[in-house]
């Protein structure tokens, strides 16, 4: 991971291409709305990244993907509302393309002088976009002379604007300051993690995480699992589970981990349980021994809180990535929110504490907690892609120094 970023390379009177991870939610999906940013927090992670190429002498050209349109007719997901954020967070102006490529943004961009600051068209508008054209990679790579990826949120997608424009520009293709944050913060998960080691996983699905716990067995000390995916594990262990969501497909798998490392699984001993799936459901909490036919677990209950409690002490590095429970529901959060204080009163204890993205990084900024942990990143997929032990497209692509 041994990356270039901008501060090895000369950027002064060059136009530089960033891509930068703008896919921000928004106030409509109606688009004769007047729609605005609801949340500016992935604009303004792109700010050091954005401020220090403009102080050294740098023209930006933008791009990102917003949404999921699915062709570019679908004009709520325009950049129109992002321009215009980014715009008053910068301080200047910044002028919006119509399209992705084509005659207006080359024009637009041969007039740029220095300190200027262009943003395209959403780039999923481009069909080329996710299938990696090579055509479109070469007319993104014609506009600049050096590329910037600073969207690890979108890394492990080989796209055109993540991948294709980076081995098609003739000049430096380099990582931002956000790239490289993230690169270095889980990058010593992945390569020289220091001990005790200690990985939480929750989320409701094991089948999404099978590799990653399979790679996490080969470096971490204990791995607390909660969440949903707690229900497959502790099937495949012999519980009866009521009506709780179990992913019969991936039982093999659960009792195979089990197996391979089942001292090293810390599972729960008791839950919180509800007879429906709802906000204001009767919670009670039982043994995970005890679980009724017609109720659903929904959350960790005290007593594992305490025995993970137990498994963090003295950690060195934790990684995090999946909620304890149904954290959408105020009564259901209860653990995932005293499992971020936990961690919180651990990181100024001296603990490393990763936040892997995601629903992990709703969940303690639900809390009010992000920014007592040491690393919170900003891609759910790409980072839990890298602790896999995956190689990134979009960080292959940039130039090794």
């Amino acid at each position: 991971m041994n990356k270039k970023t901008i501060t090895d390379i000369d950027v002064q009177g060059k136009k530089v291409l960033v891509r930068v991870d703008f896919n921000v939610p928004l106030s409509s999906k109606d688009p004769n709305d007047d729609i605005t940013v609801t949340d500016d927090t992935r604009i303004r992670a792109a700010l050091p990244t954005l401020n220090y190429l403009l102080e050294h002498g740098a023209a930006l050209i933008l791009c990102s993907h917003l949404g999921r349109p699915k062709t570019a007719d679908d004009k709520q997901f325009a950049m129109d509302p992002v321009a215009k954020q980014l715009s008053e967070l910068l301080g200047k102006p910044v002028q919006k393309m119509d399209e992705v490529v084509g005659d207006s943004v080359t024009a637009a961009v041969a007039a740029m002088q220095p300190g200027d600051v262009i943003l395209l068209e959403n780039t999923r508008f481009e069909p080329g976009e996710k299938k990696n054209d090579p055509e479109l990679s070469a007319k993104l790579a014609a506009l600049a002379d050096v590329y910037v990826n600073d969207a690890f949120g979108s890394a492990h997608r080989a796209h055109a604007s993540t991948e294709g424009v980076a081995k098609a520009l003739n000049g430096p293709a380099v990582a931002g300051f956000l790239m490289g944050k993230e690169l270095e913060a889980l990058g010593t998960a992945v390569t020289n993690p220091p001990h005790p080691y200690v990985a939480i996983m929750g989320g409701a699905k094991i089948s999404d995480k099978i590799l990653l716990i399979d790679n996490l067995l080969k470096t971490a000390d204990f791995i607390l699992i909660g969440g949903g995916m707690a229900n497959t594990f502790l099937k495949a262990k012999g519980y009866e589970l009521g009506t709780s969501l179990v992913e019969g497909e991936a039982l093999a798998e659960a009792a195979r981990l089990l197996e391979v490392a089942a001292d090293r699984l810390v599972l729960p001993v008791d839950v919180v349980v509800a007879p429906e799936f709802k906000a204001d459901a009767t919670a009670t909490t039982v043994s995970v021994d005890s679980i009724p036919a017609d109720q659903m677990a929904l959350d960790i209950g005290p007593q594992t809180l305490a025995l993970f409690k137990e498994k963090l002490a003295g950690a060195k590095l934790v990684i995090w990535n999946g909620p304890m429970g149904v954290f959408e529901f105020a009564r259901f959060a209860q653990q995932t929110n005293e499992l971020a204080q936990v961690l919180a009163t651990a990181v100024d204890a001296g603990t490393q504490v990763m936040i892997g993205g995601g629903d992990s990084a709703a969940a303690v900024k639900n809390a009010g907690l992000t920014e007592k942990m040491t690393h919170v990143s900003t891609g759910g997929g790409a980072s839990l892609e890298l602790l896999e032990g995956k190689e990134l497209p979009g960080i292959a692509a940039l130039d090794d120094k």
